[in-house]
């Protein structure tokens, strides 16, 4: 049997497997049996990977970010996966900020709250106050989670590595699956990562033609205390949004104009962010946006995040506007250029499920349309069509969805095309000519003007290589021979006709001023050429047998 991971930690994951009850995982972890996986119902799978522990609570949530992959009740039930662990004791966590901070402790903070304001699987959050006075959040790994992430990464890959053999496993590509889960373990293990995500956020959207940036904020980052294990950002006074909207707001009891506001606010931020930056916050789940006291919106723990380069942004941008119009020709079109075709596909079928998931949205208003829970559906559908779907477009789904179930938990009235129109007829408009549209009509006029250069250039090479008979065409259309045959014919009777009526033409003018033999011989002559020639030319059509 190939060695899964240190007799401890398998008997331990088998001890959890088996007491809630999945078959399937105790044959392969103790004989190594293979067969198709029966996985195991949602409520099930969320405890397993719970009980497990917090390597296994971060695979959970990164599997919430593929509906591509999973049915949505297994991606609801993940989404809400959250790590069952105890704060680490003070004593515990001191010695990492010590050992993480450039000077001793005392020299950088003059109060630290050894009471954490949160706990999760891979760090907890202390709130802490500089020399110079200014109120932080310091975000410290738990010590020796890096050792375990580890072992339980390998475990995962060396499982995958015998499902691969399964046609579960090429359907889904779980070896390629394993290795990015253990990528993106390993990058939330580096607090510098996340910092940058979190200035390069910032920067983008710290202007916008779409929103007022002055009422969003991501917080700033303390680059000099920041390091792999310790990430100091600026303290941010508010509640989540959602506690915003059942209490009501600060500023004004969070009328209904203000809700309005935010909801605007918030999916231009984030749309501009899809669509615009091709760089976005991937988990905008309700802890993660803060209603803050001064009535802005913060966007908080940017640990995960995606990409989206030119040519994906503008076919996503089509495709929610073809679930919208419930054109299923266009969405196949389209989901063929984002996705890769894991076997032969047949385009009618993928465009037929498209057709039937479609219908059922198209007499919907656009205030009545889950536009994420259509999206998810299309990728559920392409799926079936055996296409694969890459992982920044799971993200993308899975923050959209996110995004899309806040804001209608905060304002149930929020009609997302409407939100984001501006932002799109925009962005089309610099698809078709760019920001500037005179640089756009002078980039065309250089174009043009290369071609004007480049064509003489061009054509001379080609007639050199004609008059060097060093180009020669070697073309073969059958038939051409009948062809040809048949275009001499009808070259050669248009002749005759036209000979024959210039004949009788000449013939008719001359006979109108006859006064003289001579003139009386010719005008006979030429009525007798013409006679002629219409009789041959007549013989050759009724031999040709083609009279009619």
């Amino acid at each position: 049997m190939l060695q899964l991971a240190r007799n401890s930690r398998q008997a331990e994951i088998l001890e959890v497997v088996l007491s809630n009850g999945w078959d399937y995982m105790r044959g392969l972890l103790s004989s190594g049996q293979v067969g198709e996986p029966d996985i195991p119902p949602p409520a099930v799978l969320r405890n397993i990977l719970t009980d497990l522990g917090p390597v296994y609570v971060k695979l959970g949530q990164l599997m919430s970010t593929r509906p591509d992959l999973l049915p949505p009740e297994y991606i609801e039930s993940l989404s809400a996966l959250h790590a069952k662990v105890p704060p680490v004791p003070w004593s515990e966590i001191e010695g990492v900020i010590r050992q993480s901070l450039p000077r001793p402790m005392e020299e950088v903070f003059s109060d630290i709250d050894t009471q954490p304001l949160a706990a999760g699987s891979m760090a907890q959050v202390h709130r802490v106050r500089l020399r110079d006075g200014r109120e932080m959040a310091m975000k410290v790994q738990r010590p020796g989670i890096d050792k375990l992430v580890a072992q339980d990464v390998e475990l995962i890959q060396n499982i995958a590595k015998l499902m691969a053999t399964t046609e579960f496993g090429k359907s889904y590509d779980v070896v390629g699956l394993a290795d990015e889960f253990g990528k993106a373990l390993y990058a939330e293990l580096d607090f510098t990562q996340e910092a940058y995500y979190t200035d390069k956020l910032r920067q983008n959207l710290a202007s916008s033609p779409w929103f007022d940036p002055d009422r969003l904020k991501v917080p700033a980052i303390e680059r000099q205390l920041t390091t792999q294990k310790l990430l100091v950002m600026e303290w941010l006074d508010g509640v989540p949004l959602l506690t915003a909207h059942l209490q009501g707001s600060h500023r004004d009891g969070n009328t209904e104009t203000e809700r309005a506001e935010l909801t605007t606010l918030i999916f231009r931020a984030f749309f501009q962010q899809f669509l615009s930056d091709g760089f976005f916050h991937a988990d905008p789940h309700p802890g993660n946006l803060f209603y803050l006291k001064d009535g802005r919106i913060a966007i908080l723990d940017c640990g995960m995040v995606g990409s989206l380069d030119p040519r994906t942004r503008s076919a996503l941008t089509e495709m929610l506007l073809a679930i919208v119009n419930a054109d299923a020709s266009r969405c196949a079109q389209l989901s063929l250029q984002l996705a890769e075709p894991t076997q032969p596909i047949d385009l009618a079928r993928l465009e037929g499920d498209y057709v039937r998931l479609l219908r059922r949205y198209y007499n919907l208003s656009l205030s009545e349309l889950n536009t994420s829970e259509a999206f998810y559906e299309v990728l559920q559908a392409a799926r079936r069509n055996h296409l694969r779907w890459p992982g920044n477009i799971g993200l993308f789904a899975k923050s959209l969805g996110n995004l899309e179930g806040v804001a209608r938990q905060f304002n149930p009235q929020v009609n997302v095309l409407e939100e984001v129109k501006p932002l799109m007829t925009d962005i089309f408009r610099k698809e078709l000519v760019g920001d500037d549209l005179g640089q756009a009509l002078f980039r065309t006029t250089l174009e043009f003007k290369n071609l004007s250069l480049e064509s003489p250039r061009q054509v001379g090479f080609l007639l050199n290589r004609l008059s060097n008979e060093t180009l020669r065409f070697n073309l073969r259309v059958e038939g051409l021979d009948a062809l040809r045959r048949s275009i001499d014919e009808s070259a050669n009777r248009r002749t005759f006709g036209t000979v024959l009526s210039a004949l009788i033409l000449g013939a008719a003018i001359l006979s109108t001023g006859a006064q003289t033999p001579q003139l009386v011989l010719l005008t006979n002559i030429l009525f007798g050429a013409a006679s002629l020639i219409g009789l041959v030319l007549l013989y050759k059509i009724v031999r040709s047998g083609k009279l009619r």
